[in-house]
């Protein structure tokens, strides 16, 4: 299963999602079975790191990235079984790539696993650091659910 993590430049909530994700699936020692990736929708920051605050961030919670920016590609959608946006600005812009609709089945929001609710997870760049870790805590549980989500099935 390869789960894809899409925000708007890919340099504060994507890659972070990435990081979680892959260190909850070592944990859970399902790194083998599960791979993940980030990309943003615009070209703002290929082959940037992620914002320092991010990597800052992450570390505080435990958590080590190691992610250069990217922009989503239409070989995306035929290479990854799941694509979780970030927000709904960036759902609608990844269903405006080619051939799009025919991988709705696999595009949603990532909030759609966060047992809390909600629908956008805020981008944070704007922010200081509670912004920041409010994201995280989004991030955490939602991919809390998701994993779960996927050892069911």
């Amino acid at each position: 299963m390869k789960v894809l993590f899409v925000c708007l430049g890919n340099i504060c909530r994507s890659p972070l999602a990435e990081a979680i994700f892959i260190h909850k699936a070592r944990i859970n020692r399902s790194a083998d079975t599960w791979e993940a990736d980030s990309c943003g929708t615009s070209n703002y920051h290929i082959g940037s790191t992620p914002d320092p605050r991010t990597i800052k961030n992450a570390k505080r919670n435990g958590i080590e990235i190691k992610h250069l920016g990217r922009q989503i590609g239409v070989g995306d959608l035929e290479d990854f079984d799941l694509i979780l946006a970030m927000d709904k600005s960036n759902y609608h812009t990844i269903m405006k790539i080619e051939n799009a609709t025919r991988h709705k089945h696999k595009i949603h929001l990532l909030r759609k696993y966060d047992p809390q609710g909600g629908e956008d997870v805020p981008d944070p760049y704007y922010g200081g650091e509670p912004e920041f870790q409010e994201v995280f805590d989004i991030l955490s549980r939602s991919i809390d659910s998701l994993l779960e989500s996927l050892r069911e099935k």
